[in-house]
C-alpha cells in the first residue's frame, strides 16, 4: 500500500465505515460458522469487528510488518503471516472465510484465481466464502497511485468463483463496491 492508502486504512473514518456499513452489508445473512479465516486484513480494522462476531478467527496477512502489528494489538485472533495463493493450512480447516477490499491488491487475475482456489481448499464442505471489494472511480484510482491495483470485474466474479469450485455464487453491486458470497 502507498502511504495515503495505508493512512486511510487505519483512519477513524474507515473504522466507522467498516463497523457501520461495510461489514453489515457484506455479511448480511451469511453463516460463517464458528471457525473463520480472514484473508488480507491489512491494518486489521475489519479484524477488530469480526473478532467480536465469531468464536474463532484466524487472520492471514502477507505483509510481515502488518501481521506483526496485528498480532501484538489483537490478542484474541490467531494471526498468521502467509500468502493467500499458497495458504499454510490443511484442507477443510475453516467453517467460513472472508476478505474485504483486498482482492484488488492481488497483482494479477491469475493470482486472484489461485487465491479463490485456495479459499475453496481450506473451507469445509458447505462452508461460506463472503466479502467485498471496490469498484473503480477517480478517487479510488488516485488512492492507489503507485500501489498494486488489479481491479476485479464484479460482472464476471460469480463465474470465477464457479471455476474455482464454489457453488451458489452471488454478487451484488452497490455504489463504489460489490459484495460476494459462495459456498464450497
Amino acid at each position: 500500500m502507498n502511504a495515503l492508502h495505508g493512512w486511510y486504512c487505519r483512519s477513524g473514518h474507515w473504522r466507522r465505515t467498516v463497523e457501520g456499513r461495510l461489514l453489515p452489508w457484506a455479511l448480511a445473512g451469511a453463516d460463517l460458522g464458528a471457525d473463520v479465516l480472514e484473508i488480507g486484513p491489512g491494518p486489521g480494522l475489519t479484524t477488530d469487528v469480526l473478532a467480536t462476531r465469531v468464536p474463532r478467527l484466524t487472520a492471514l496477512e502477507i505483509d510481515a510488518a502488518l501481521a506483526t502489528a496485528l498480532r501484538r494489538r489483537q490478542g484474541a485472533v490467531r494471526v498468521v503471516e502467509g500468502d493467500a495463493t499458497a495458504m499454510p493450512f490443511p484442507d477443510a480447516s475453516f467453517s467460513g472465510a472472508v476478505s474485504f477490499t483486498m482482492l484488488h491488491h492481488v497483482p494479477t487475475a491469475a493470482a486472484q484465481d489461485r487465491l479463490l482456489e485456495e479459499v475453496r481448499r481450506v473451507l469445509r464442505p458447505g462452508g461460506t466464502f463472503a466479502g467485498s471489494d471496490s469498484t473503480t472511480s477517480l478517487l479510488f484510482r488516485l488512492a492507489h497511485f503507485r500501489d498494486t491495483m488489479q481491479l476485479v470485474d464484479p460482472g464476471g466474479f460469480a463465474a470465477r468463483l464457479g471455476r474455482a469450485g464454489f457453488r451458489d455464487a452471488e454478487v451484488r453491486v452497490a455504489k463504489g463496491a460489490f459484495r460476494f458470497r459462495a459456498r464450497r
